[in-house]
C-alpha cells in the first residue's frame, strides 16, 4: 500500500523506512539518548508524551553540580562553573526558543501544577458579574482540581463558574468554531479561559491563537497548560498573544522524572498591577540580600520566582535545552510531522479494527496519535508491550503512540506495523 501524503509516497517496507531514516538530518540525536532495550533487544519507546528519554548529557550536568557542592559549599551560589544565585538565566534563552517567547517572557521553576496555580493568583480575578472559566471537560486531571479549587477558594460554586467543553455527539475532539462560539455566548460574564495546548487523551492541538484572540475580544484572559505542547509543537506564544502558560519539562522536554516547569508571562504584562504571591527569588537581584521589606519584582516573569532554583532538576534541563537550540524547533516539528504522517499511513491499514481519534490535520496534531481499538484494546496493548513496543495506556479505552523526533526512527513506526500485522493475522 502506497499513501501520499506531505508531497511523499509511502510505503510499508522495512527498506523505505530505513531509507528516510537514511534522509534524516536530525537522525544523529537518537545516539544522545539511553534508549531502552529488554532482554537485548530494542525496544520501541512511544511513551515520550508521559515521560522522555535520559540524554546521556545529564550525568555530567549533574556531576557538574554535584563537584560544585562537594568544592565550595554555600559559595557555589557565586563560585560554581554556573553559579547558583542565577542559574535560571542559563535556561531562559533557549526556554524561550522553545515556546517562541522573549527571554523577558520565560522562567524555568517550581513544577507544573505549582505554577499554574501561581498563573491562576495573577490572571483570574472574579467579580461579581464577571467570574466564569472555559476549559476541556476532559482536561488532564491536574488542571480539573486546579480550576476547580481556585474557584472554591474566592467562594463561588465550580457547577455555575466553569464551563466546561465537549465534543459533538458522535466525535472526539473540538472543534474551534464552537470553542469560539462558547467564548462569545459567556462573553460579559467571563474571566478566563485555560485550556491545555494540547489534550492530553485525544492528542488534539488547539489552535491557541483564535482562542487567545476571541477571549481577549471579550475582555477575558488566555492561558495554557503546555504539557504536551512543549517540545513537540513550533510554538509562538508571543505572536499569538497569550497572556500565560506553564509546562512541565519530563514529557518532550526530556528533563527527569517529576522535572521542573516553565511560565510565560507576554511582555505587556510586565509593569501590570497584577496581583500575585510573591517570594525573595523574585526579588530584585541587585537588592535580594539586602533581605528589606516591601517587594520588588524582578521585571518579567522572573518576577513570578518563589525560592531558591532548584538546581539538580535544572541541571537536567539545562542539558537538554542545549539539544533542542542544536537541533531547533522548526525543525523538529517538520521530522515529526513526517513520522506521525507515516505512523497514520501504517495504522490506517488496520481500520476494521482500530480508529484514529487524533485529527487528521497535521496542524491540529503534535507528535501523538490515540488510537480506540474497537475489541479487547486493553489485550493489543499487552501484546505490543510483549513485542518491544511501549505506548501509553489511557481509561478507558485509548492507547496513545507518540514518536519523538528527537530519538524514534521511522524503522521504528515501520515496527509497530509488523507488531500489528502478527497480531491481526
Amino acid at each position: 500500500m502506497v499513501l501520499v501524503l506531505l508531497h511523499m509516497q509511502f510505503e510499508n517496507t522495512l527498506s523505505f523506512a530505513q531509507q528516510l531514516d537514511a534522509n534524516d538530518k536530525l537522525a544523529h540525536f537518537k545516539h544522545q539518548f539511553h534508549l531502552l532495550t529488554h532482554n537485548n533487544k530494542h525496544v520501541v519507546y512511544l511513551c515520550g508524551n508521559s515521560l522522555g528519554l535520559q540524554p546521556k548529557s545529564v550525568r555530567a550536568a549533574i556531576d557538574q553540580e554535584l563537584n560544585d557542592w562537594a568544592k565550595f559549599g554555600v559559595e557555589g551560589h557565586f563560585d560554581a562553573k554556573n553559579p547558583w544565585f542565577g542559574y535560571h538565566h542559563f535556561l531562559t534563552e533557549n526556554a524561550a526558543k522553545v515556546v517562541g517567547a522573549k527571554p523577558s517572557e520565560v522562567v524555568i521553576m517550581n513544577n507544573l501544577t505549582v505554577n499554574l496555580h501561581l498563573m491562576m493568583v495573577s490572571f483570574y480575578k472574579p467579580t461579581v458579574t464577571r467570574f466564569k472559566i472555559i476549559m476541556e471537560a476532559a482536561a488532564f486531571p491536574s488542571d480539573l482540581y486546579a480550576m476547580e479549587t481556585q474557584v472554591k477558594h474566592h467562594n463561588l460554586n465550580p457547577n455555575e463558574a466553569i464551563i466546561e467543553l465537549k465534543p459533538r455527539e458522535g466525535e472526539h475532539t473540538l472543534r474551534t468554531e464552537d470553542i469560539i462560539a462558547t467564548i462569545n455566548a459567556n462573553a460579559d460574564s467571563l474571566a478566563l479561559v485555560m485550556l491545555g495546548g494540547v489534550n492530553y487523551y485525544t492528542g488534539q492541538v488547539f489552535d491557541m491563537k483564535a482562542i487567545a484572540a476571541a477571549a481577549h475580544a471579550v475582555g477575558a484572559y488566555a492561558g495554557f497548560d503546555l504539557a504536551h505542547a512543549a517540545g513537540n509543537l513550533h510554538l509562538q506564544l508571543h505572536d499569538w498573544d497569550v497572556d500565560f502558560a506553564v509546562w512541565c519539562t519530563y514529557k518532550y522536554l526530556n528533563s527527569g522524572p517529576g522535572g521542573t516547569s516553565g511560565v510565560f508571562v507576554h511582555e505587556r504584562h510586565e509593569n501590570s498591577e497584577l496581583n500575585r504571591f510573591a517570594g525573595w527569588w523574585g526579588h530584585d537581584e541587585g537588592e535580594r540580600f539586602q533581605m528589606k521589606k516591601g517587594f520588588k519584582a524582578i521585571p518579567g516573569a522572573q518576577g513570578w520566582q518563589l525560592s531558591n532554583a532548584q538546581i539538580f532538576p535544572m541541571a537536567i534541563h539545562k542539558a537538554s535545552l542545549e539539544m533542542f537550540a542544536e537541533a531547533g524547533m522548526e525543525n523538529l516539528r517538520a521530522k515529526s510531522e513526517l513520522l506521525t504522517c507515516y505512523l497514520e499511513f501504517i495504522l490506517n491499514q488496520y481500520t476494521d479494527h482500530l480508529t484514529v481519534i487524533t485529527p487528521k490535520n497535521k496542524d491540529e496534531r503534535g507528535c501523538q496519535l490515540s488510537i480506540i481499538v474497537k475489541q479487547d484494546g486493553k489485550k493489543l496493548f499487552d501484546y505490543l508491550v510483549s513485542e518491544n513496543i511501549m505506548p501509553d495506556w489511557r481509561e478507558p479505552d485509548v492507547i496513545r503512540m507518540s514518536p519523538v523526533p528527537m530519538y524514534n526512527t521511522f524503522e521504528d513506526v515501520y515496527l509497530i506495523g509488523e507488531a500489528l500485522k502478527k497480531y491481526f493475522a
